[in-house]
């Protein structure tokens, strides 16, 4: 028997032999990319000066990407040939970053879409007058593949670039809704640096003295697109040439901005929900009416062909047609008169602009009586301010916010159809010079979430320039836990939203 085991034990010691050497036989080498992606590229400078090898770069000798820099209006960092590439294929965005390469004269030779390969064996990773760069890189170690290729142009706010800038340094965006702070005034010119506030933040943009554009008077309120570079001035965009800022049309400033709302009350929705706006003039409704309208999408799937005037089940309007509200004053939208659902504090005292018994009550114009006028939970819903008396397929709104959860309320068609928008700090009506005039459509996805505390009343703080309709501050939602005894002070806290005026 001991005989038999050790037999065993022997033939499993060969087999493991044999198998081991098979093994060692059928081993497959794995080549290294000889590119590295500036992703990692920019990863690998850590303050100091870092001469580049294969070794350096992980068994890499070079990198490829597209070319963004442009110098036909001679506003670009001298010498600097800047490329961009992604991480991974298809071109993600989360990995996609530049990288600024020194070539002198020889930049201004390569124009936006080239594609090149680069080897960067023996440069230098140096960070000079603020820019990440390479150095050293001999103009004959560059080969031009193609030309003409897709430039990946990323929308962007201001707080982003300030919270992340080497993520976007030496890439290509767009900031949207940049308006000019100060406002420029007669014979002022782009030359220089120029502050932007997109609502999100601020930002220089900057123009060469130089540059071809840089006597042009300066476009008020645009949507700017350039380069970011991390100066020793700091963050600033470069414009490439003029159509890189891209005027965009006026903003009416609406009188009434939307400020809050209660979409679960305790106890029954019906007739105890309620949405909060801040006047921002003087109004006399009588002459200066306007029109409410909220949509809730709740178990609905389908864009709405006529968007805010639907009406059914799914769009609900308020004509304000009498009373008054002066500037600075909250007021309100809704029902009954109290604070937190049957029983809780009466606030009728409160500025009320309307007040209708929706759940058995239809709307003016359109929409169904509803126990739900706002929805607390399912798909998006939203409110909306009108001027006049009229809302149709076509009417664009004052102001308007979006809340909750996700559904589908837009179709590209065509034609066209969904819940129009109208420029705040929440939606942008051209983006990237196409017209997206619908929630859903382009980056209008925005919408603020439901309270984390459910029956929490949904405060939205910002900072609203009531002269000419933009927002130094976007919106942000703050929830407001409630009780039966709350009072409105508890939801009209002054830091709460704040108006201003130039």
């Amino acid at each position: 028997m001991k005989k038999f085991v050790f037999y065993i034990t022997a033939l499993i010691a060969v087999g493991a032999s044999l198998m081991g050497c098979k093994r060692d036989n059928d081993y497959i080498p794995v080549a290294v990319s000889p590119y590295i992606s500036n992703f990692d590229l920019r990863n690998l400078f850590k303050n100091t000066d870092l001469v580049l090898n294969t070794e350096t770069l992980g068994g890499a000798n070079f990198i490829k990407g597209v070319v963004v820099s442009d110098y036909s209006a001679n506003n670009m960092p001298s010498g600097l040939l800047v490329i961009q590439n992604s991480r991974v294929a298809g071109n993600a965005i989360d990995s996609l970053r530049g990288i600024a390469i020194n070539l002198g004269s020889e930049a201004s030779k390569y124009v936006p879409g080239d594609s090149v390969h680069v080897k960067i064996t023996d440069a230098t990773l140096t960070r000079a007058n603020g820019i990440l760069q390479l150095t050293g890189v001999i103009p004959s170690n560059i080969e031009k593949k193609a030309s003409g290729r897709r430039i990946i142009l990323r929308a962007v706010t201001a707080g982003a670039l300030a919270s992340r800038p080497g993520f976007y340094e030496s890439t290509l965006v767009t900031v949207s809704k940049g308006k000019m702070d100060p406002a420029p005034v007669n014979g002022d010119t782009n030359a220089g640096n120029k502050t932007i506030n997109d609502g999100f933040g601020t930002l220089t943009v900057h123009t060469e003295a130089g540059a071809t554009f840089a006597n042009q008077k300066p476009i008020p309120f645009a949507d700017f697109t350039g380069i970011i570079f991390n100066t020793t001035a700091g963050i600033q965009l470069w414009p490439r040439t003029a159509n890189d800022i891209f005027p965009l049309a006026e903003i009416i400033p609406s009188p009434l901005i939307i400020t809050g709302y209660l979409t679960d009350p305790s106890g029954s929705d019906a007739n105890y929900e309620y949405i909060q706006f801040k006047a921002t003039r003087d109004i006399n409704f009588a002459t200066t009416p306007l029109s409410i309208v909220t949509c809730n999408n709740a178990g609905i799937l389908a864009a709405p062909n006529t968007g805010w005037a639907f009406g059914g089940v799914r769009t609900y309007k308020f004509n304000i047609n009498s009373g008054t509200v002066k500037k600075g004053q909250f007021c309100y939208v809704g029902a009954n008169k109290n604070i937190w659902g049957a029983g809780s504090t009466d606030i009728s005292n409160g500025v009320w602009i309307a007040s209708k018994q929706y759940s058995t009550v239809n709307g003016d114009d359109f929409g169904t009586a509803t126990t739900n006028l706002l929805a607390n939970s399912g798909n998006v819903a939203g409110v909306a301010v009108f001027a006049g008396l009229t809302v149709t397929a076509e009417s664009v709104p004052l102001d308007v916010i979006m809340y909750g959860g996700g559904g589908t309320v837009y179709s590209a068609g065509p034609p066209e159809v969904g819940y129009r928008i109208t420029n705040t700090d929440q939606y942008s009506t051209i983006q990237n010079r196409v017209t997206v005039p619908f929630y859903g459509a382009g980056t209008n996805t925005k919408r603020f979430g439901l309270p984390t505390t459910a029956g929490a009343f949904t405060m939205l703080g910002g900072v609203y320039n009531a002269k000419d309709g933009t927002w130094p501050t976007g919106r942000a939602a703050k929830f407001i836990i409630m009780s039966a005894t709350a009072t409105l002070s508890s939801i009209e806290e002054a830091t709460g939203f704040t108006t201003l005026v130039n």
